[in-house]
């Protein structure tokens, strides 16, 4: 027996009593680094000046938490969790005349603490609460720029990226003076095989490595070819009559000062109408400052551009620099010319068939075609308005939300990884070395953000891409949007920390009987060897029910030994030194144990579940070194601190007053922030068929940077497709990359300013994220401002910086930046506006707005979103007033997309939609990708029986059709064939009863309609050609994302017929109306 902490405590042990000769390894205490270089803003995460007892009580405000930690960065009395709108000091809003809604606008009560900011109902509205009114506000009013105050000037660099491939060396084993410029080490092809054998593999693919050598040439003279051009210094007048209100080239002074809040942008540029007719000639009055040949450069930031269709780049990118002279900034610019389909007016209620049948792309910014080369892909950062409103008063008139949405750990097949002793960055805002910058000459350059001019550090001279001193503009940080830093040492407070995996189990008899101890146990059996990590990877495991089991792994023992502490009032931790060990020193023991641990409780009887307790055993485990906890729970816990009581009422479910979005307990969010503090990640599997209170539950992973991954009705016999997807989901959860110890922080051009962010993480202090664990299937999603006037400015820049630590033991930084204009006409604000992106801040807006508010509240302000829009388009950009519903052609989809988020679960009314069912919906809303949630939202219709091979692409020889998109209505649908349905988390393929008997009978093996069983969920794969497109199709969708959709093949009169229908956007149903009958609807209250 072992003796706990005070006279009542014991652990009972079961199997093989520990030998008293077993080594006793002690865990290092983490160390602190007593100093950090000056003006550096990424500490190391979760390393504070004081430890966290598990059992102190935190701030006292209820769901505020100070951490502590010294940031370079403005106070805040109080800090955020996700979702949360900071604290700034008040500023004025500007007040718009209101528009005329009908139906009533009650007042909103005070904005939880995990709310976006909130005003009257219809309206998402950024800081505190006005006086209620019916227009949008986003942010707040705009402050004229001091007087004095310029921009900064934009100068393209370009360069050649050497193509030769050489072996990538691992770790940051170079000599001070090194570079290495490699594809990353350590990045798996997606392990993400949802495929049959002999398919072809995932999207994302390993890189051929490139290393630049040491080898430095004698110092030499600057290069004299035609690298990218410097600013100029002297200031353009415009023409006399001229009304365009910015010099095209200003000479930026050194701007010192307030840094501004972080965030990351897409620009697109447009012209004002009066910059249409601005002659480029001499008289405009350019004047180049005297500079060596190489160092003149052209701005792009001139409106109008329509850059031809491009692929963006995932990694280096080859490209040859034009000669350029005082000529050509006149020649190029005056080939800008609007993009001619922008600016199309679209009669929504005529043109009924405006869904592309492609993929809607995102918006290309209208950027100088070299810029574009350079800029940020959008599948890692992306804006909502591709044209940047010069001012807060345009963006409010424009009624449409300024927001980036970010996927910064994404899986790339491509990362340019440079090791050197000196990163580069601004010695003002920090920002790091970007293709947006501009060079004053060989040794200064001047920051894209605050615009200071920096020093050219020596060692940043030499380009190891051509191997040429004097060449800084042609180096790999310079040329590329998306770059990962090896970090030196002065950017950790501690050595790095090792990957460290503890699982949790609830083995309570209700969760024996789903039976999904068994499958994830054999999963993590299989790929045990394939988690990520090196020989420092520890791993543990813990069981319970209304006590908690620890498992002894020591080395040494024949078999693990069990330790049961039935105390779960006070907690403790029963040989700490052999709970976690090393996965490869105790590989077989660990085997051992996973091959007996579902058979160890199947005659269990106790149906009682201490998940709090549990929890926090878990927590003081992982404390000392941080890393990840692993939760599987399948029902309401039950005993022990975090106990919850059932809230749903199924008649109630679509009650907007009665509805549970809303934690019963802090306990679970006060425990996240702990793990936070400590730099442990809590991701949760809940696996039940009955409430347990997601609402509450989510919090230990939404405030810990965790993920939530929830399987309704899961049970290994009544829903065995349940079972496949668990083992699908659990081989990319087990294998994918992971970052631990991570911080994000988003840097913006000065003027523009973030004020709420969207996700799983917790906010440090103003504009710092900390994530314990990052994961490359999170989406992260930021509102922003225009808090000073751009005026002056052609483009402004966004740029994120995520520093973490690899499961090798590296200390790296991802940095993907972005660059936009800035346009001073409404019309140009809406000709760039991104309709996926405004959706998606949308819906995350509105999520907010359901758990503050309430789900009826959210529902109203997604269609006034919609009413307002267009209203100002209506009322401030169309001088010729039309009958019907116009909208500019880039928001031609916005009424179809915030009508199908109305009747997504997370938003829908009804009683059909089960709590928890909504709540997971709404987790997915705040972490998802937009990617991801755009197909979740609006799913993707093809007519299946009729493939071809025309416009199939060929991955890996295999022949990919691609049928065009249809739209989300019966009216599309015939009985005499067949449909897939890709709703993203689920498939329907949908056949009809006349279809032809020759398809049935190739793709199905069976030889009629009739003989089509009713509960199919695969394939066969027959030798025909039908079958074989309709599989590889089929592979081709599943391959591209991290989750598994499970294929449901519904007959007319199968049950599942309710479901397939219920996505059918533009069709009436019990709780929405039909798309004709929304847009009826949008144009009488435009109307108004």
């Amino acid at each position: 027996m072992l003796a706990g902490r005070g006279g009542g405590q014991r652990a009972r042990t079961r199997q093989l009593p520990l030998p008293s000769t077993a080594p006793c390894p002690v865990q290092n205490p983490l160390t602190h680094s007593s100093h950090m270089s000056d003006g550096q803003r990424y500490n190391s995460p979760g390393l504070y000046s004081h430890p966290i007892p598990t059992k102190t009580p935190l701030h006292p405000s209820p769901g505020q938490y100070n951490y502590g930690g010294s940031q370079n960065v403005s106070q805040l009395s109080n800090y955020q969790g996700p979702g949360q709108t900071l604290n700034r000091a008040p500023v004025g809003l500007i007040s718009v005349a209101p528009l005329q809604h009908t139906g009533s606008s009650p007042q909103m009560p005070p904005p939880s603490q995990n709310s976006a900011a909130i005003s009257s109902a219809g309206s998402f509205l950024p800081g505190t609460n006005p006086p209620a009114l019916s227009n949008w506000q986003y942010g707040q009013t705009s402050v004229s720029q001091p007087a004095g105050s310029q921009t900064s000037h934009f100068a393209h660099v370009t360069g050649a990226v050497p193509t030769q491939p050489s072996a990538s060396s691992s770790g940051n084993t170079n000599p001070p003076t090194s570079y290495q410029y490699a594809a990353s080490p350590g990045v798996p092809p997606l392990p993400n095989s949802y495929m049959k054998p002999g398919s072809a593999p995932p999207p994302v693919s390993q890189p051929l490595p490139s290393t630049y050598p040491p080898a430095r040439p004698p110092l030499g003279s600057p290069p004299s070819g035609g690298p990218p051009l410097g600013r100029p210094t002297a200031a353009i007048t415009s023409p006399p009559n001229s009304s365009v209100s910015q010099a095209l080239l200003n000479s930026a002074t050194n701007q010192e000062g307030k840094e501004s809040v972080n965030y990351l942008f897409f620009l697109f540029t447009h012209p004002s109408p009066a910059s249409q007719n601005l002659k480029m000639g001499r008289s405009v009055g350019y004047s180049y400052p005297s500079l060596p040949p190489g160092y003149q450069n052209t701005s792009p930031g001139v409106p109008g551009m329509q850059p031809p269709p491009m692929q963006y780049p995932d990694g280096p990118q080859s490209f040859h620099q034009p000669a350029l002279g005082t000529n050509h900034l006149a020649a190029s610019m005056g080939s800008l010319s609007l993009q001619p389909e922008g600016v199309r007016l679209v009669n929504l209620l005529q043109e009924r068939n405006i869904l592309p049948t492609t993929p809607l792309q995102a918006p290309i910014p209208n950027l100088h075609e070299d810029i574009q080369k350079l800029n940020c892909n959008p599948e890692l950062f992306r804006c909502t308005l591709t044209n940047i409103p010069q001012t807060q008063a345009l963006l409010n008139k424009a009624k449409l939300p300024l927001g980036l949405l970010l996927h910064p750990f994404k899986d790339l097949s491509q990362l340019p990884v440079v090791t050197s002793s000196t990163i580069v960055r601004c010695r003002s805002c920090r920002t790091y070395i970007n293709p947006f910058v501009s060079f004053l000459d060989q040794r200064r350059w001047k920051c894209n953000l605050c615009y200071r001019v920096n020093d050219v550090p020596e060692e940043f001279m030499y380009n190891p891409v051509t191997r040429v001193y004097g060449e800084p503009h042609k180096r790999p940080e310079v040329q590329n949007a998306t770059i990962e830093f090896m970090a030196p040492s002065e950017y950790m407070l501690r050595p790095p920390q090792p990957p460290v995996y503890l699982f949790v189990f609830d083995v309570s008899h209700n969760a024996i009987e789903t039976g999904y101890l068994d499958t994830v146990c054999k999963s993590l059996l299989d790929n045990l060897d394939l988690l990520p990590g090196n020989t420092r990877t520890k791993i543990g495991f813990i069981t319970f029910d209304s006590t908690i089991h620890f498992y002894s792994l020591q080395e040494g023992l024949s078999q693990p030994q069990m330790l049961i502490v039935s105390d779960i009032e006070d907690v403790f931790i029963p040989m700490p030194e052999n709970l976690l060990v090393n996965l490869n020193e105790n590989k077989e023991l660990i085997q051992d144990l996973l091959r007996t641990l579902p058979q160890m409780f199947t005659k269990s009887l106790e149906t009682q579940s201490a998940l709090g307790p549990a929890l926090q055993a878990a927590f003081k485990l992982m404390s000392p070194t941080g890393g990840r906890i692993s939760v599987f729970q399948t029902q309401l816990p039950s005993v022990g601190v975090g106990a919850l009581k059932s809230r749903e009422e199924p008649n109630q479910r679509a009650s907007a007053k009665d509805i549970h979005l809303t934690p019963s307990t802090d306990f679970y969010k006060k425990l996240a922030l702990d793990c936070s503090g400590q730099q442990v990640a809590v991701d949760l599997f809940l696996l039940s068929g009955q409430y347990s209170d997601l609402a509450s539950l989510g919090c230990i992973s939404r405030y810990s940077a965790g993920s939530i991954y929830y399987y309704q009705s899961y049970h290994h016999k009544h829903n065995p497709v349940q079972v496949e997807k668990l083992q699908k989901e659990l081989k990319r959860y087990l294998t994918r990359k992971i970052g631990f110890e991570a911080v994000m922080r988003i840097r913006c051009t000065k003027g523009l300013s973030i004020h709420t962010f969207h996700g799983n993480f917790f906010v440090r202090s103003t504009d710092l994220l900390s994530l314990p664990n990052v994961n490359p299937d999170a989406g992260y999603a930021v509102q922003m401002s225009v808090e000073e006037s751009l005026t002056d400015m052609q483009v402004v820049s966004f740029q994120s910086a995520l520093l973490y630590t690899s499961s090798k033991g590296e200390r790296r930084i991802r940095v993907h930046t972005m660059c936009l204009p800035v346009v001073t006409t409404l019309s140009d604000v809406y000709l760039g506006a991104d309709v996926q992106a405004i959706t998606g801040l949308l819906a995350n807006m509105a999520v907010d707005r359901s758990v503050s508010a309430s789900l009826s509240d959210a529902r109203d302000a997604l269609v006034n979103a919609v009413i307002d829009s267009l209203s100002a388009y209506r009322a401030s950009v169309l001088s010729v007033q039309q009958p019907g519903l116009m909208a500019p052609f880039s928001l031609r989809l916005f009424p179809l997309y915030v009508l199908a988020l109305l009747k997504q679960k997370a938003f829908q009314t009804g009683t059909t939609t089960r709590l928890d069912e909504r709540i997971f919906t709404m987790c997915q809303v705040k972490n998802q990708p937009l990617i991801y949630l755009m197909l979740m939202t609006h799913p993707s219709l093809y007519r299946i029986d009729n493939l071809t091979d025309e416009g199939a692409l060929n991955i890996s020889d295999r022949t990919i059709p691609q049928p065009p998109i249809l739209q989300l209505s019966v009216e599309k649908l015939s009985r005499d064939g067949a449909y897939l349905m890709d709703a993203g988390s689920v498939m329907f393929m949908w056949i009809g009863k006349n279809c032809g008997q020759n398809f049935i009978n190739q793709v199905f093996g069976v030889p009629n309609y009739a003989s089509i069983p009713q509960n199919m969920t695969h394939l066969p794969e027959l030798d025909t050609a039908e079958s074989t497109r309709i599989i590889a199709f089929i592979s081709w969708l599943r391959e591209q994302r991290p989750f598994f959709p499970i294929l449901y093949i519904i007959r007319d009169e199968s049950p599942l017929k309710p479901s397939f229908l219920q996505n059918m956007i533009e069709d009436r149903t019990e709780s929405a109306l039909s798309y004709y009958e929304f847009l009826l609807h949008i144009q009488q209250q435009v109307n108004k």
